[in-house]
């Protein structure tokens, strides 16, 4: 069973998240087991505090080494071969290799980077993987952490009962997924396909190859 442990300070965020569709369902049959933890739980701080303004000046605060060591030292003394991911901006983009690869791990431990950043201990003897989902600023790791867990989670043998049902899925062979009809045959002049009708399971295959292929490279992902 995959086991993700989720470092936050805001842990109400992943509620609705954590508790809806797939990622429910892969709960509740034991297959992939959650825990949110606030990381003010780990804080020798009086007032609970985790972060910190940075040395040699500069705007905003910073996540402090401490609570983070621990809770991560808690996490993991269990557990051989934790892979502890850092969510950050500068991190290495997040896809469907990495969702395939991560899957097959038993435990991974998901910081969930806050303010200006972490400090930089943290960064060079904790973290065994930096991820990042995109180009853009986000205001913290969490949204980021549901990203990840749902494309993982789906991921994990039996989580969606078929197979198949991530064998032709996007991305999965560096390729988008081909068009998809259902009832009825035609619909306000839109009309199905023909091929997808003959019950030539060949033709339908190659059609939709060929239909995967050039969406694929009209999102500018293969010449």
């Amino acid at each position: 069973m995959l086991h993700i442990d989720i470092l936050t300070l805001f842990p109400r965020m992943f509620a609705g998240a954590l508790d809806e569709s797939i990622i429910k369902r892969a709960r509740k049959k034991k297959l992939v087991r959650i825990e949110v933890h606030d990381l003010r739980r780990w804080s020798k701080d009086k007032h609970k505090k985790v972060d910190d303004r940075p040395y040699g000046g500069g705007p905003g605060m910073i996540l402090s080494c401490q609570p983070i060591f621990d809770a991560v030292s808690s996490l993991t003394k269990r557990s051989k071969g934790s892979r502890v991911i850092l969510l950050s901006p500068q991190g290495k983009k997040f896809n469907q290799k990495a969702a395939n690869r991560l899957a097959k791990q038993k435990h991974l431990v998901l910081i969930c980077g806050r303010y200006e950043g972490v400090d930089e201990r943290v960064r060079k003897a904790l973290v065994t993987d930096e991820i990042s989902i995109g180009d853009y600023v986000l205001t913290g790791g969490e949204i980021p952490a549901m990203v990840m867990i749902d494309a993982i989670t789906r991921m994990v043998p039996g989580v969606l009962g078929n197979k198949e049902s991530t064998k032709f899925e996007s991305f999965q062979d560096e390729m988008l997924e081909y068009p998809q009809y259902t009832r009825p045959r035609a619909y306000n002049g839109l009309k199905v396909p023909e091929v997808l009708l003959t019950g030539n399971h060949h033709k339908i295959e190659n059609w939709r190859y060929k239909k995967s292929l050039k969406i694929t490279r009209k999102a500018g992902m293969r010449k």
